[in-house]
Formats: structure tokens, sequence, C-alpha cells
């Protein structure tokens, strides 16, 4: 089994004066090459924000690019092992969906 996984920034929080972006809402995907019996790929996402640190030197805001903001994410996370610990876990849900070690639900006869 293999996952791609898709960062992707959902919102900006900014500072009006100056344009600075305070704070990312960012959200990863895992999506896997396996697909369910209606032949959809399992997936997994998980949805965080966090305050990014004030450069020396403020770019323009829309001159941002996602792929920037992104890196930003990533590293104020604490690098790559954070995100490779937040991959795995992503992971491991869809390990779960597709060989289920846990059920709910009440027995036939209630």
């Amino acid at each position: 089994m293999a996952n791609t996984y898709v960062w992707k920034i959902a919102d900006l929080n900014r500072d009006l004066s100056d344009g600075f972006a305070h704070t990312a809402h960012y959200t990863v995907t895992a999506i896997s090459d396996q697909v369910d019996a209606d032949n959809q790929p399992y997936n997994s996402g998980a949805y965080g924000s966090i305050g990014l640190d004030r450069p020396n030197t403020l770019a323009d805001f829309d001159d941002l690019t996602e792929a920037d903001i992104v890196a930003a994410v990533q590293a104020k996370l604490g690098g790559a092992e954070k995100v490779t610990e937040i991959q795995d876990a992503l992971a491991a849900r869809i390990t779960e969906q597709i060989n289920p070690t846990q059920a709910s639900g009440t027995p036939s006869g209630w």
C-alpha cells in the first residue's frame, strides 16, 4: 500500500496594517492507492492551525505562495520528524479502514 500526502492551506489570518500572515490553517490528506468496494480510494485527513513567526522582511501578502506557507507550517510544527509523525498517523487510519480491528454496534437481537 502506498499513500499520497497532500498538504494545503485552507486559510490565513493576517494583520491588515502590514499584511503579516500570522496564522495558517492547514489540511493534510492521505490518499491510498487501494480502493474500497465503490472503487473510491481510502483516505484520511487532518486539520490544524499554527501561528507563524514574523520574518525579518515581509513579503507582500499577494506574493505569498501556498508552497512557501506549507513549508513554514511544516517547519513550525517541528520539521521533517513531525511531518512524518502526522503522515504516519493518517496512514494508520487508512490501514484501520482497510483491515478493521475495531467495530461498534449493538447485538442483532436488540
